[in-house]
């Protein structure tokens, strides 16, 4: 179909076009693109990564308890992204991209992270430094996904214990802290 057989249409596509251009919307969204990181009702960044409190978690498929679990998370300190917040319910979204709604207070802000989740049954083994550096000498050995407490991150390299074995860790290896995130000790 050629636009110049429907003459009309080309002027509604480019009103359409500068309509949504000049709207409100566009414009808080190029705002919010260069200002801060959103808040939300709770007064507290969206996204943000939490953890699990408790060993008995119920994933739901709305914010209330009369709506049907979907999961049930059984590890304590597993860390969650809260990507909303309605009311007393944060939507979470797991490592694996599954998401849900959980009771604020079944959750932690106590940065807890996996070690590369997404290389389980491709690598065998994450090196856990010394030092921040590649060519630190190796604390210890990880498997893919397993679970440590955050220290501290300097934007490049996260400082974590895990079960007992702390270390560095590449920053892009972590699941539960954002690319470029500082934590303070």
């Amino acid at each position: 179909m050629s636009v110049s057989k429907w003459p009309g249409l080309a002027a509604a596509v480019a009103a359409v076009v500068i309509m949504l251009a000049s709207s409100p919307v566009t414009e808080a969204r190029a705002q919010g693109a260069a200002s801060a990181q959103p808040v939300g009702p709770s007064g507290l960044p969206l996204p943000r990564f939490v953890s699990l409190k408790s060993g008995r978690v119920n994933l739901r498929i709305g914010p209330g308890l009369n709506y049907s679990v979907d999961w049930m998370y059984m590890k304590p300190g597993l860390p969650m992204e809260i990507v909303q917040e309605y009311d007393n319910w944060r939507r979470v979204r797991d490592s694996e991209g599954s998401e849900g709604w959980i009771n604020q207070s079944l959750l932690s802000g106590k940065r807890t992270a996996l070690a590369a989740p997404w290389q389980r049954g491709r690598v065998q083994e994450i090196a856990l430094r010394a030092d921040p550096a590649p060519e630190a000498r190796m604390v210890a050995r990880l498997e893919p996904g397993v679970m440590g407490t955050v220290k501290s991150c300097n934007g490049e390299w996260c400082r974590m214990d895990f079960d007992g074995h702390t270390g560095w860790l590449e920053q892009s290896l972590v699941w539960g802290v954002y690319p470029g995130e500082q934590i303070a000790d």
